[in-house]
């Protein structure tokens, strides 16, 4: 019983250990003593009498050493009956030890579903492959639309900022041949009426000129002219137009000396102001002051006119060289 139970715990155990081999010498001193006592009891059987069998039982031993069963326990040697001639011996029972189970073996894997397993994973592997390629495919086709719709975005604005540009240049250059064409007429029309000014300023010189040389062969009638045409000097006019020639007048030399000299010019001039000449009838003794003042009234065309719009064609103009200060 105890070997069953060994062996028992044995198989359900988790790790196996094999027991210690025994001492083969016990082993066989007490394979030795059951046989010396199953063949005593051989002996004394058969002299007995065959109206009573006498029932022999025997307990066998295996003595060799399974590997899964613990060492079992060795019999106590029990001391030889007396025999009994009244009484017959009981027969020794034979019992055999209980079968050692054995550890059951590690259970095989099933090599075909191993392989269908192995198979439907690579198909999945594949396929998830696949997906994962058809959606890198799709991502870089909508990044290619993407880019080449940026594209055409890009070129349709540069064209039009360049038709922009085009037609911007188009008006700036409409604009130029426009402004050149008013400059030109412009141009043309200031040319145009400076010459016809000219022409009537030519004219009133030539008129003038006229007058002055009839006045200088007929001495009388000039001196007559001039008292009936010549009005009345006026204070005020001949102011204006000294402050006029003195603003243009400029003189780079000295003022600070003795005395304060004197220049006097005697001017003729249009009716419209414009000076006809300018003619020196006294020198201050400076000539740089004296070209200077004549330079200013030259400057000064047209003179300022009276307040009625009229001017003294001819009229004396003089100049002292500290009233320049």
């Amino acid at each position: 019983m105890s070997a069953t139970k060994h062996n028992s715990s044995a198989a359900a155990g988790s790790p196996y250990q094999v027991p210690p081999e025994p001492n083969r010498m016990s082993s066989i001193g007490l394979a030795v003593g059951v046989h010396a006592l199953l063949l005593a009891f051989l002996v004394i059987g058969i002299n007995w009498t065959n109206n009573q069998p006498i029932a022999v039982e025997a307990e066998v031993w295996d003595t060799s050493v399974q590997q899964a069963a613990p060492p079992a326990p060795q019999p106590q040697a029990e001391p030889e009956p007396e025999p009994q001639p009244e009484t017959p011996p009981p027969t020794p029972r034979v019992t055999e030890p209980p079968p050692v189970a054995e550890p059951a073996p590690p259970k095989q894997p099933d090599i075909a579903l191993e392989r269908e397993k192995k198979r439907k994973e690579e198909l999945k592997r594949k396929e998830e492959e696949r997906v994962e390629r058809e959606q890198e495919l799709a991502k870089q086709k909508r990044e290619e639309e993407k880019k080449e719709k940026a594209l055409a975005e890009k070129k349709a604005r540069e064209d039009e900022k360049k038709k922009e540009q085009e037609l911007a240049k188009k008006e700036e250059a409409q604009k130029k041949k426009e402004k050149a064409e008013k400059e030109k007429a412009e141009k043309i029309a200031k040319a145009r009426a400076e010459k016809a000014e000219a022409a009537k300023l030519q004219k009133l010189r030539d008129e003038e000129m006229k007058r002055l040389t009839s006045g200088a062969g007929n001495p009388g009638s000039s001196g007559t002219a001039a008292k009936s045409t010549a009005p009345r000097i006026d204070k005020g006019y001949i102011a204006s137009i000294a402050a006029k020639i003195k603003g243009n007048t400029t003189y780079p030399g000295s003022t600070d000396m003795p005395g304060n000299p004197e220049v006097v010019f005697q001017v003729e001039q249009l009716p419209t102001g414009e000076i006809l000449s300018v003619r020196k009838t006294k020198s201050s003794g400076i000539p740089a002051f004296d070209d200077a003042v004549e330079r200013g009234i030259n400057k000064s065309s047209p003179l300022p006119k009276k307040k009625d719009g009229t001017v003294e064609r001819s009229l004396p103009v003089s100049f002292k060289l500290k009233d320049l200060n």
